[in-house]
């Protein structure tokens, strides 16, 4: 019986904090920065990945992708969406793999020096990933929302050098997510020793 409870407890406490970040990264959803040096309007920098590797790190991968699939869908019920719900999909699959890969090396690594390489290999994963779902995925569906000529003049606008969807990934989506993800990974190294006690299991 004992051991029941033990693990009813500790089930309510992850669901607890599970909750908790889950709703602190939809709340950081609204404090949104354009970048309008390198990203069209529909692209803001946000820290909302915070609580999603602050999850991923003190709880486990798979946790961590949990929480970027609630903060996502709070968003959607409570924020509601501008793009039919494909902003939050690209953010959905490239928080997730942000958090898993840095999370998952990190646990292997667990120093200073580890946390470093962590995060840097959860940002380059995170920009790949990013390049490949918008031009497969995320901007085809976006060119169903808006026509697609009207997207590539927003990059032009830009840049002359983007000139189709191709260079938008290179000369817009890169570097927007290279910035969003060493910024996020910036602030979780300044806050995640004074933090993470919270959330550890």
């Amino acid at each position: 019986m004992n051991r029941v409870n033990t693990k009813t407890i500790i089930k309510t406490r992850d669901m607890t904090k599970i909750g908790m970040l889950s709703v602190i990264g939809f709340i950081l959803m609204y404090f949104q920065l354009p970048l309008s040096f390198v990203a069209p309007p529909f692209m803001k920098l946000d820290i909302s990945d915070l609580p999603v590797l602050m999850g991923a790190f003190t709880m486990g991968p798979v946790f961590g992708i949990i929480i970027a699939a609630l903060k996502n869908i709070l968003a959607l019920i409570f924020k509601g969406t501008m793009t039919a719900g494909v902003g939050e999909l690209s953010n959905f699959i490239i928080s997730s793999t942000f958090a898993f890969v840095a999370s998952y090396i990190y646990r292997n690594h667990r120093t200073y020096k580890g946390a470093i390489i962590a995060l840097t290999a959860g940002v380059i994963s995170m920009t790949i990933l990013a390049m490949a779902s918008n031009y497969f995925v995320v901007f085809p569906l976006y060119g169903k929302v808006m026509p697609m000529d009207a997207i590539i003049a927003m990059g032009s606008a830009i840049t002359p050098k983007i000139t189709g969807l191709f260079t938008m990934m290179i000369y817009s989506v890169l570097p927007f997510n290279l910035i969003k993800g060493f910024t996020t990974s910036a602030v979780m190294m300044l806050v995640y020793k004074k933090i993470s006690p919270l959330f550890k299991n």
